[in-house]
């Protein structure tokens, strides 16, 4: 039988051909993205004194871009389900570039705030629904390794993103800073647009809004489902919910300087580079829930081992094996949850997002709480045994259990492409 309209784009989204062609393309989308979170930390003192607005003002910046990112996650986990995942991505990025480009013309602190906010709209559209199309691309049994890429492309972003900012605002200004990360942003774009350009024609699925209920009831009634979403809530909180104190803790140590602060808390990426160059192995080897307990345990125990103070030299190789620790765990996590629902796989991953973002949220209050009643060491301790009762109880309960998708016949992989 001659090949339809409709099968001739999966014939290049074999899996092989993913891996070396397609995946690439997803990861430099979701670097470009990624760009964006830190890009506006370093430019924070230009843009007080040029918008004459209180420098706590000008840092509401990034929190109204991080809320943005977390608020959209479900809305844009279900478009992308129903009108394809490629066109998702498109868009966002789009959107993503031009707000960047505006914002850089900004002439009022209210006009670059929005601007923000629509950035991190688009930004929050990138990662989660890369996961998905990925997930789609991918059999199980290569899934993990596939999604350490695109965590390795968005983990280089988040690490250059401040770093090419501070460079770029010291020689142009933070409007020069917006300007070429807008443009390189939008050159991603077309990236994605050419690799993705045969699944860009292919109509979405009508949108049925009792399908969209069935979806997520199913979603939420999976076994799988509760522990993923749960553990990653922990996660945001316990691990997360600590950064924002990490500059105090050193300055209880004597070590005054936020440079430090921040090159410590840049070995969480370190951390999580080193993961994505070396989970091809270790997941051959130990299988995914025994990494998760690998993880957890490293996590915990690096939590721990801050607890008491030690050096911010020390603290930063702690924050390195915390960073390896959390990309094992979080890892697990996201395979899991790309299996709980195949036909509705943005969605599932959206959510999982949308609760590790509230995780995040409510992980500084907490630790606050904690350090006001009960000390350092005490909530550290605290949250480092809750991360690995958890972490331990979710590697021991989670299973693949859609064992007929390691097995996925080559044109089951074609039409997964296509979505």
């Amino acid at each position: 039988m001659p090949a339809t309209a409709r099968d001739r784009p999966a014939e290049k989204a074999s899996p092989s051909h993913a891996m070396q062609y397609l995946l690439p393309i997803i990861a430099m989308g979701n670097f470009a993205a990624g760009l964006t979170s830190r890009v506006i930390d370093p430019v924070i003192p230009q843009i007080s004194e040029q918008l004459a607005v209180h420098i706590t003002t000008a840092a509401s910046l990034a929190s109204a871009s991080a809320i943005a990112f977390a608020v959209i996650q479900l809305p844009l986990g279900l478009v992308a389900d129903f009108f394809g995942k490629p066109k998702v991505i498109l868009i966002c990025l789009i959107i993503l570039a031009i707000a960047n480009v505006v914002g850089s013309f900004a002439s009022s602190f209210e006009l670059l705030l929005a601007t923000r906010v629509i950035a991190g709209l688009g930004a929050g559209g990138v990662f989660p629904v890369g996961m998905g199309l990925t997930g789609d691309l991918f059999p199980v049994e290569k899934r993990r390794v596939a999604m350490s890429r695109i965590m390795a492309g968005a983990l280089t972003g988040n690490l250059l993103g401040a770093s090419f900012s501070g460079l770029v605002g010291d020689l142009f200004g933070w409007r020069g800073v917006l300007q070429i990360l807008g443009c390189f942003i939008l050159l991603m774009s077309f990236a994605v647009a050419w690799g993705f350009r045969h699944q860009l024609g292919l109509p979405g699925k009508p949108v049925n809004p009792s399908l969209i209920a069935a979806n997520y009831r199913r979603i939420l009634k999976h076994p799988n489902a509760r522990l993923c979403y749960l553990g990653v809530f922990i996660e945001g909180i316990c691990i997360f919910g600590m950064l924002p104190f990490v500059a105090a803790f050193l300055q209880e140590l004597g070590e005054p300087r936020l440079s430090i602060a921040g090159l410590v808390i840049g070995g969480y990426a370190v951390g999580g580079l080193v993961y994505a160059a070396t989970i091809s192995r270790l997941v051959n080897r130990f299988g995914d829930n025994a990494l998760m307990v690998i993880g957890a345990a490293l996590i915990s125990s690096q939590i721990a081992i801050v607890a008491f103070g030690p050096s911010w030299q020390v603290q930063f190789f702690n924050f390195v094996l915390m960073g390896c620790g959390f990309y094992l765990i979080h890892g697990g996590f996201q395979v899991f949850t790309s299996e709980i629902a195949p036909d509705a796989r943005a969605s599932a991953v959206s959510l999982q997002a949308f609760c590790f973002n509230c995780g995040q949220f409510s992980g500084p209050l907490l630790y606050g709480l904690g350090l006001t009643f009960f000390g350092k060491v005490p909530t550290l301790l605290t949250s480092a045994a809750l991360l690995l009762s958890v972490g331990l109880l979710c590697a021991k309960l989670l299973h693949h259990r859609y064992p007929s998708e390691v097995g996925r016949s080559e044109q089951q992989q074609k039409e997964a492409a296509e979505g």
